[in-house]
């Protein structure tokens, strides 16, 4: 699951489309790199979150947004080379900037930050990769968001019969390293048919799923950032792998698909 690494001393080696650098990875020879200007547009904006002001910014805008979608299209294709995604490109995973302000007490009309995601394909895969690019607050995020029952109850189940395969996960030197812990809101008590001094109350107290890595605005601004996502994502996979084979079969392991 894990990328290949090089280790050495201080060299740089030209093959072909790929740039082998010092320590730890291949780095791509024509790196996509987000500008500083695409961060302080959304500083702008947040200052001035009115239509009048982004129509007439609206080139300004869109020359920002071309950046971030060459760099989520870049992500894309480098993702796809180790899982299936039903994405077609990297414009088509950038969320809109237009809020839906209609339930909304907040009236502000566009949002104040790059936000996309990738869809795994198929039901065999679970799990959906996310990206969130703002001054100051910008992290990559993967997981279940909102579980349906079914899908809690099958999880749940999983963890009170088994919950050391997943703890391993969880205390795996990579998760640990990109993700600290496991992330999501939680019960104070316990679910339904489950004591409160069951060995994996702090597993079967979760009703969200998700692991996220932060990343400071000079990591987002630097050339080997594309390289630094992607890692991201391709070291959720085993978390992602476990909850698929989990809602993918039943509590004997049988497929349900």
């Amino acid at each position: 699951m894990k990328p290949t690494r090089f280790f050495g001393g201080f060299f740089s080696l030209n093959c072909g489309s790929f740039l082998i650098l010092k320590d730890t990875k291949i780095y791509m020879k024509n790196q996509i790199i987000i500008p500083q200007s695409a961060l302080d547009f959304l500083q702008l904006l947040k200052e001035n979150n009115n239509k009048p002001w982004f129509e007439a910014h609206k080139q300004e805008y869109l020359n920002e947004l071309s950046h971030i979608e060459a760099f989520a299209d870049a992500l894309l294709q480098e993702l796809s080379k180790t899982d299936i995604l039903e994405t077609k490109s990297g414009k088509k995973s950038v969320y809109r900037i237009y809020r839906d302000i209609r339930f909304s007490k907040d009236k502000t009309p566009f949002k104040t930050f790059w936000g996309g995601s990738y869809t795994r394909a198929t039901a065999a895969r679970r799990g959906g990769y996310y990206f969130h690019l703002e001054k100051g607050n910008s992290f990559f995020a993967g997981g279940f968001w909102g579980p349906n029952a079914a899908d809690l109850k099958r999880i749940r189940t999983e963890f009170a019969q088994d919950p050391e395969t997943f703890r391993k996960i969880l205390n795996s030197k990579s998760f640990i390293s990109n993700f600290g812990t496991l992330q999501g809101e939680q019960l104070k008590t316990k679910p339904a048919g489950f004591g409160v001094d069951h060995p994996a109350i702090d597993l079967l107290r979760f009703k969200q799923f998700l692991v996220i890595k932060r990343f400071t605005d000079e990591e987002v601004l630097n050339a080997l950032f594309l390289e630094q996502a992607l890692d991201t994502f391709k070291n959720m996979r085993p978390f992602f792998d476990y909850m698929s084979e989990v809602l993918t079969t039943d509590i004997n392991g049988d497929s349900i698909l």
